[in-house]
C-alpha cells in the first residue's frame, strides 16, 4: 500500500510539471474578441494541448469561464512574450499568442483585409 501511495504522488508531480510547462500567463494590453467571446485586458492563463496542426489553446481571463479554440503550434524564438491582433470593423480580435519559444495561432481567427494579395 505504501509503494502504491508513493508511486501515485510521483505520478501527480509528473503531471503537474507537464501541465505546468503547457501553461503560462499573458497579460493583455486591451480587451480582444475570441470568437464569439470577448477576453477583457489583464493577465490570461493560456495553455495548450496537443502538437502542430492538432492543438488546442485555451485561455482562461481571471475570474470568468475558460474559451477553447483550436489552434496551430508553431516553433519559434519569439524572445519575448505578445499577442498578434486584428481589427475587423473596429474589434481586436486575438489572431496568436507569442512565447519565448513557441507561437500558438488561432485557427478559426479572422485575416487582416488586404493581406495576402
Amino acid at each position: 500500500m505504501k509503494r502504491f501511495g508513493v508511486g501515485l504522488l510521483a505520478l501527480v508531480f509528473t503531471v503537474a510539471a507537464y501541465a505546468a510547462k503547457n501553461s503560462q500567463t499573458v497579460d493583455l494590453a486591451q480587451p480582444v474578441q475570441v470568437g464569439s467571446t470577448q477576453v477583457p485586458a489583464g493577465p490570461v492563463k493560456v495553455s495548450w494541448t496537443g502538437t502542430g496542426s492538432d492543438a488546442q489553446l485555451t485561455l482562461a481571463p481571471h475570474g470568468k469561464k475558460p474559451i477553447t479554440v483550436p489552434a496551430k503550434i508553431v516553433n519559434a524564438r519569439n524572445g519575448e512574450t505578445a499577442v498578434a491582433t486584428v481589427n475587423v470593423n473596429g474589434v481586436q480580435y486575438l489572431q496568436e499568442v507569442q512565447l519565448s519559444d513557441l507561437t500558438l495561432i488561432l485557427r478559426d481567427a479572422p485575416a487582416a483585409s488586404g493581406s495576402g494579395n
